[in-house]
């Protein structure tokens, strides 16, 4: 892994001339493995079955030579950002852990807040390819969203507390933690996981 910044380009996932899909869905069976291991822990059994999911028309992506370095979904809170398909989960993960995924995950995903405040924007999925960590990739992406977005506020929820990087980026670009859950599930508990944490960002 190289050590220090470089510069990337972000775009919006739509405007891109290749099939981005496989190379987001890698970044997040990569990201979220600790909440997945349970569907399969085969990594890119995972990004095969979820590939199909992504809005792209809500994401940002981080291109360098001609690679999906990172990614990130960024909505009004009301919108969705992903859209689960039974029939694609259950093809690649097969019909009883397909079905599983189908159901839990849909209601994690796909579940929007009706009373989430106007003018603020909903940070979501943000993930950055393994050969591009700590390479500043998240930080540009993140960035360029807060500059070319028009929401006041902008709120990443539901950050595992065990994931020290992405909490020390945030607080670095501005976000304060505003709200913590304890998370009572088996699976994450094993992870080490106690509490989720909110954050928002609030435009000066």
């Amino acid at each position: 892994m190289q050590s220090g910044k470089r510069t990337f380009t972000v775009v919006k996932a739509d405007q891109v001339d290749m099939d981005v899909r496989m190379q987001m869905s890698i970044i997040f069976a990569e990201e979220f493995s600790q909440w997945l291991g349970y569907f399969s822990k085969d990594q890119h059994k995972i990004a095969q079955a979820f590939a199909h999911m992504f809005i792209l028309e809500q994401f940002y992506l981080v291109i360098a030579n001609d690679k999906v370095a990172g990614m990130t979904a960024c909505t009004d809170g009301k919108t969705l950002s992903v859209r689960l398909n039974k029939k694609e989960l259950r093809k690649h993960l097969g019909f009883f852990k397909g079905s599983m995924a189908g159901l839990f995950l849909k209601k994690e995903f796909e579940t929007l807040d009706e009373s989430f405040p106007d003018n603020t924007g909903s940070i979501e999925f943000v993930g950055t390819a393994s050969e591009f960590r700590g390479q500043g990739a998240a930080s540009q992406m993140i960035q360029y969203i807060l500059e070319n977005t028009s929401y006041h506020d902008y709120v990443i929820e539901e950050v595992a507390d065990t994931n020290v990087p992405a909490m020390k980026l945030y607080k670095k670009l501005g976000f304060e933690e505003y709200k913590r859950k304890p998370f009572s599930d088996k699976m994450a508990k094993k992870n080490g996981i106690n509490n989720l944490l909110s954050l928002r960002y609030m435009k000066k």
